[in-house]
C-alpha cells in the first residue's frame, strides 16, 4: 500500500517536524541495533497479526508498525503532535488512576512511553507492556533500561492476550483505539474486563471523539485509516457494552480524552488467587490480589 502524499501531514506538517528532529542521531541509533535479532527475542509464534494492523499504513509509515523505522521515529514525531505537550497528555491517564494497583497491563504499549510513566507512578506494581509489534517492544525495553525501570514486555494481541482471568488491577491503553476498527476496540474492552479483578479499573487515553466529530479537518491531518470510525463511535458506550460501570470521560486539552470504567464488584462467585512470581517469558499463570481485595 503506497503512502498517500495528499494528506495534510505529508504536505505541510511532516516537513516542519523533520526540521525539528535530529535525523542523523536517529539514523545512528537505528544502526546501533540489530533489530531482527532483538525483535526475535519477543516474537511469539502463537501471536497472529490481524489484517487490519498489517495491511495499513499508520502516520504515513509504509508497513505500519511492523518495522524498525516505526520504532525509531515514533517518539520524535509524537512529541510534536500531542498538544500542548506529550508528557502532559499521557500524565492525564496516570492522574486518572483510582485504584492502588499491584499489577498493571498496558495494552498497545508501543515504545512504552505511558508504560514507563505508570511504573514510575507505581514503583511497587508489576507492570506489563503488550504490543503487536516486536520492533516497538525493542525500543520500549531500551527506554526502560536507560530509565532503570523493571518492566515486562510481551508480544501479543490486545484483543486476545492469552493471559488468565482476573489477574490485573489496572488495564490501560494510550492512543490505541483510533488505530483500530470499532469492533476491535470493543473486543479489547471485553478482554480488559476479563483480565481485571472485580473492582479493577480500565483507562483509555485517545483523541477526543466529540472534537473529532465537530472538526472534520482534524481527521485529515494524519494518515489514520480508522480515525473516522473512531470519531463516530463512543468509547463510553463501548465500555458499557463490555460490562463496565461508573463510566466517564474527561477532556484533555480539548483534543484528547481519558475514559475510565470500573469492573463491578460481584456479590457471588468471587474468585480467589494467591500471588505468584513473574516469568517474563510466560505470564499465563499470573495471579493477582487487588488493592486489599482478594478476587
Amino acid at each position: 500500500m503506497a503512502v498517500r502524499q495528499d494528506t495534510i501531514w505529508e504536505r505541510f506538517l511532516s516537513p516542519v517536524v523533520r526540521l525539528l528532529i535530529d535525523e542523523d542521531g536517529l539514523r545512528r541509533y537505528a544502526d546501533s541495533i540489530n533489530w531482527e535479532k532483538e525483535s526475535d527475542r519477543y516474537r511469539r509464534d502463537d501471536v497472529i497479526i490481524p489484517s487490519y494492523y498489517s495491511n495499513q499504513n499508520f502516520h504515513g509509515i509504509a508497513g505500519g508498525y511492523l518495522n524498525s523505522d516505526a520504532a525509531v521515529t515514533y517518539d520524535p514525531v509524537t512529541q510534536y503532535v500531542l498538544p500542548p505537550n506529550e508528557g502532559i497528555v499521557r500524565q492525564a491517564l496516570v492522574d486518572a488512576v483510582q485504584v492502588k494497583p499491584r499489577r498493571i497491563l498496558d495494552l498497545g504499549c508501543g515504545t512504552g512511553s505511558t508504560t514507563l510513566m505508570l511504573k514510575q507512578a507505581f514503583p511497587d506494581a508489576e507492570v506489563i507492556g503488550l504490543d503487536l509489534s516486536p520492533y516497538m517492544l525493542v525500543r520500549a525495553e531500551d527506554k526502560a533500561r536507560n530509565a532503570g525501570l523493571e518492566i515486562v514486555w510481551r508480544h501479543g494481541n490486545a484483543e486476545k492476550t492469552g493471559l488468565r482471568d482476573a489477574t490485573f488491577d489496572l488495564v490501560t491503553a494510550s492512543l490505541l483505539f483510533h488505530e483500530t476498527p470499532d469492533a476491535v476496540s470493543l473486543a479489547i474492552l471485553r478482554e480488559s474486563f476479563r483480565l481485571l479483578v472485580t473492582g479493577g479499573q480500565v483507562l483509555i487515553l485517545d483523541g477526543n471523539q466529540k472534537t473529532l466529530r465537530q472538526l472534520e479537518w482534524l481527521n485529515d491531518v494524519f494518515e489514520e485509516p480508522y480515525i473516522r470510525e473512531y470519531a463516530a463511535s463512543s468509547t463510553e458506550a463501548n465500555m458499557g457494552a463490555a460490562g463496565f460501570e461508573a463510566v466517564r470521560s474527561q477532556d484533555v486539552w480539548w483534543i484528547n480524552q481519558v475514559t475510565s470504567g470500573i469492573k463491578p464488584i460481584a456479590t457471588e462467585n468471587v474468585r480467589h488467587y494467591t500471588p505468584t512470581s513473574v516469568d517474563n517469558n510466560d505470564l499465563e499463570g499470573l495471579g493477582s490480589p487487588a488493592f486489599g481485595i482478594m478476587a
